[in-house]
């Protein structure tokens, strides 16, 4: 079959806080594919009918973040309905989704991930903000136990500041919160690309910034960040940290594409952050330029994003 026989329905957009990020990457991964020759649509989840998906599209290429587009709902969706799309399935898009699960995983696993506490609704703030001193000391980040781009994160210093961020985010967009140790470090990232069939760590990248931490701003403004890739690392770091980051690949049964966050503190400890298994693509994305620096133009990313919609075993939970 020709590319211009296969009809690629690039879904982004949905109704999430990360929404304008997706929109971004669904257009870009829409016309690098389009200036490729490949017939295809740019879909916002939010105007999609799901149920008269198999009529318009053969496969789907994932430009989705946030909920409802990487914690397995749409994927399972596409299962249904007997639609190929690109990236992890149900399960991994779950667990790496919520990371308290995912950080549940990888300590049971001996990885290194800063210490963490899930926010019970059920207990008063005052109780959670003065048990989280005693367990984890201060500052202590806090962000959303299901969610990207540092949306709705902030560093908290002492007791009196974290009892009132809790109290001013019940009406927030996120229902779930997590406090996190602190670690002052480099954020760096691990991209993991299947290329011909094979999973590729693609250099590391390390960013620096100016502001508090690798917020939101940082994340989509270039002038807000400074980044290295390949990253200037001790000599074996580069190497370990991508040997970790295959490994959650694998823990959490990725398949394709996903991304690893870290954090680098100035004693070496290397800590796991998170996984991505649906990383941005815009142009300026941290996969774009962790693919660039391994010699993998934007349109041929976006290619190999999509040949894993067509590399899934039979059977993937």
């Amino acid at each position: 079959m020709k590319t211009r026989d296969i009809r690629v329905g690039v879904i982004c957009g949905g109704s999430s806080p990360e929404r304008a990020g997706s929109l971004a990457s669904g257009e870009a991964a829409s016309k690098a594919l389009s200036s490729n020759g490949w017939n295809v649509s740019l879909l916002d989840l939010t105007e999609l009918d799901i149920s008269r998906l198999k009529d318009d599209i053969d496969v789907a290429l994932l430009a989705l973040h946030g909920l409802g587009g990487e914690d397995g709902k749409i994927q399972g969706a596409l299962e249904t309905l007997g639609i190929p799309y690109s990236g992890s399935g149900v399960m991994a898009s779950a667990v790496g989704m919520h990371k308290p699960t995912f950080k549940k995983l990888i300590t049971a696993n001996s990885l290194d991930t800063p210490r963490w506490r899930e926010v019970d609704r059920s207990i008063s703030t005052v109780a959670i903000a003065n048990s989280t001193g005693l367990t984890l000391g201060w500052p202590v980040f806090v962000k959303p136990a299901s969610g990207g781009g540092s949306l709705e994160a902030s560093i908290v210093q002492n007791e009196f500041a974290l009892q009132q961020i809790l109290e001013s985010r019940d009406e927030n967009d996120y229902d779930q919160y997590m406090v996190e140790e602190y670690i002052a470090g480099t954020p760096c990232t691990v991209g993991l690309l299947e290329v011909g069939g094979v999973l590729t760590p693609l250099p590391v990248l390390t960013i620096e910034t100016d502001r508090e931490f690798y917020d939101y701003t940082a994340k989509h403004d270039v002038q807000q960040r400074r980044e290295q890739c390949p990253a200037n690392l001790q000599p074996g770091m580069a190497f370990r940290l991508q040997q970790y980051a295959v490994r959650a690949h694998r823990m959490v049964g990725a398949h394709g594409v996903s991304r690893v966050d870290f954090l680098i503190a100035p004693n070496g400890r290397t800590a796991m952050l998170e996984i991505n298994t649906v990383p941005g693509l815009s142009h300026q994305g941290n996969l774009a330029t962790m693919a660039r620096a391994a010699g993998i133009e934007y349109p041929q990313l976006v290619e190999h994003v999509l040949a894993t919609a067509f590399t899934k075993p039979s059977y993937l939970p």
